[in-house]
């Protein structure tokens, strides 16, 4: 990230929505401006808004709605899909529950991953293995994220067109065996009030300090309050302040790996000051679980021939990191 980068930039996506499936989209001139600014934002900030990106904001509100209405049932209902071991680390997470680095978050939360059988990917995958678990209230909790789901993950392989555009790569290089087939994980979060939290379950952030350890993040936030931060090479602290009707993306640590360090992922955290409660849907795109991710000869070529990273299996790295975060269970 650029150390001197004061605002987050803000990029419509339209032309590359409607275009980036188009085998004659080579001389599209808007949809090239796109990949540009796309270029700018992932090697200078880590982090862009986007809008034109073609899903409904009525569907956006739904989505914070259901997640309002779930977090202020009373824990006792919450708990009915309370996230185990067993359920493949799926289901609600109780407040403080999750640790970033080795720090508890003052937030509660719903796990939804990607389903995996039985077997699927061998050891690899046996922690993470199972379904969802799906909250009866509100009624129609499920029917919206599953819609909602959907959506992104056709948004975010657009996206990643894009960005494979702009290092120089084919429209399709994150396709295949490295993202043919993506994971996805979505993280439903709900940041209280401090002083509706026990004074003994207090910290000083919502969610500590960290990257992501994907390719590409997308965030639906409450419109009315800022509590989203990203810290530029200066250490300064920038709000991510909402924008209705935008999603908040950011990339992460597969990127960087695969990029031989191009593209950076950006250092964030979540303070929530405000008077009422805040709540977001977190989008992860990553990629293929049992993927070995190592960088790409072209962006090798262009960071001086040698790879900075050594090959990542990203199944491997999850797994990890899931054991790491949620120690209590």
């Amino acid at each position: 990230m650029d150390s001197n980068v004061t605002e987050i930039p803000l990029i419509d996506i339209s032309p590359l929505v409607k275009k980036i499936d188009d085998p004659d989209m080579a001389n599209e001139k808007d949809l090239l401006g796109v990949v540009q600014r796309l270029d700018y934002a992932c090697k200078e900030v880590g982090f862009f808004y986007v809008k034109g990106h073609g899903i409904p904001e009525k569907l956006m509100r739904e989505v914070r709605d259901v997640l309002h209405k779930f977090f202020q049932l009373p824990y006792e209902e919450k708990m009915k899909i309370k996230m185990t071991r067993e359920s493949g680390y799926r289901g609600y997470q109780k407040l403080g529950e999750n640790i970033t680095r080795e720090k508890r978050d003052m937030h509660e939360a719903i796990n939804c991953l990607t389903p995996i059988t039985p077997g699927k990917y061998g050891d690899l995958g046996k922690t993470l293995e199972g379904c969802n678990l799906w909250p009866e209230n509100p009624s129609n909790f499920k029917v919206v994220l599953e819609n909602y789901i959907g959506l992104l993950k056709d948004l975010s392989r657009k996206i990643m067109r894009g960005i494979a555009l702009a290092l120089g790569g084919s429209v399709d290089a994150f396709e295949g065996a490295i993202a043919g087939d993506p994971y996805w994980a979505v993280r439903l979060i709900s940041y209280p009030v401090a002083s509706d939290v026990p004074e003994e379950k207090r910290t000083d952030t919502g969610m500590g300090s960290h990257t992501d350890y994907g390719l590409l993040t997308l965030v639906n936030q409450d419109d009315d309050m800022c509590a989203l931060e990203v810290q530029n090479r200066s250490g300064v602290w920038i709000h991510a302040n909402p924008i209705p009707g935008t999603i908040v993306c950011n990339i992460g640590d597969m990127l960087e790996v695969w990029s031989n360090g191009i593209y950076q992922p950006t250092i964030h955290r979540v303070i929530n000051n405000s008077h009422q409660c805040r709540v977001s849907a977190v989008f992860f795109y990553e990629t293929n679980f049992d993927a070995a991710i190592e960088p790409v000869e072209f962006c090798r070529e262009k960071t001086g021939g040698d790879a900075k990273y050594q090959k990542v299996v990203y199944g491997e790295r999850l797994v990890r990191k899931a054991c790491c975060c949620f120690g209590d269970l």
